[in-house]
């Protein structure tokens, strides 16, 4: 039989659903240290320390999480601290920091410690589409696009932000974004005209903006 503290921590609405009291920081991490690494590619170390403070700045004060780059380990270690106020903190830094290492640009990758509903997606041209040779340098080419054109359309129209790292496409926005943005990428790369992308993804987008 459940004891009268147990009942009063989980309070039975009308719908039949628990609803449970909200957990504290400190009984998330039932007091101790959490700590996170991310990787550092070896071709992301010039831009990791060109922009160190622009990373260490709203990770350390703003969020106040511990962060240092460890050379020999070739990552950068996250850790929470005594006066830390959320520890969900540490895994929005450990996003951040991760997104940097995928290619997107501070201000971009900087949202992910501001906003809840934000994600980075990721998957390879192969996983849509096996191409060699040739056939998957054109498919390259259509994702971006004449001077990046398909890119900043597609980036524009869903408010997502993508990079496109060899035969890799990582794409950060919210999720519903994501996965129209992710429509239009696979299209491209099974073939479809820039032009028919473009009208669906017209269709679409004003579909979202009127959901919101």
């Amino acid at each position: 039989m459940a004891s009268s503290s147990s009942t009063a921590a989980m309070e039975v609405e009308g719908s039949g659903l628990p609803k449970f009291e909200p957990l504290k920081a400190q009984e998330m991490s039932d007091g101790k240290v959490q700590f996170r690494k991310v990787g550092v590619p070896s071709h992301r170390f010039s831009p990791l320390k060109k922009h160190w403070m622009e990373i260490y700045t709203p990770v350390y004060e703003h969020m106040k999480v511990d962060i240092r780059m460890n050379l020999k380990a070739r990552k950068v270690e996250l850790k929470t601290r005594s006066d830390t106020p959320d520890v969900s903190n540490l895994q929005k830094c450990a996003d951040f920091v991760h997104a940097f290492m995928l290619g997107f640009d501070i201000a971009d990758a900087v949202a992910l410690l501001r906003l809840d509903d934000l994600y980075v997606d990721s998957f390879e041209i192969k996983d849509v589409k096996t191409l060699r040779g040739e056939h998957l340098s054109r498919a390259i080419g259509r994702l971006s696009g004449k001077g990046g054109k398909t890119k900043f359309a597609i980036e524009n129209s869903t408010r997502t932000r993508i990079v496109i790292a060899d035969t890799k496409i990582h794409i950060l926005g919210s999720f519903i974004n994501i996965k129209v943005a992710r429509d239009s990428l696979c299209s491209l790369i099974l073939g479809s005209p820039a032009g028919k992308v473009y009208s669906k993804l017209r269709a679409v987008s004003a579909r979202l903006g009127e959901r919101y």
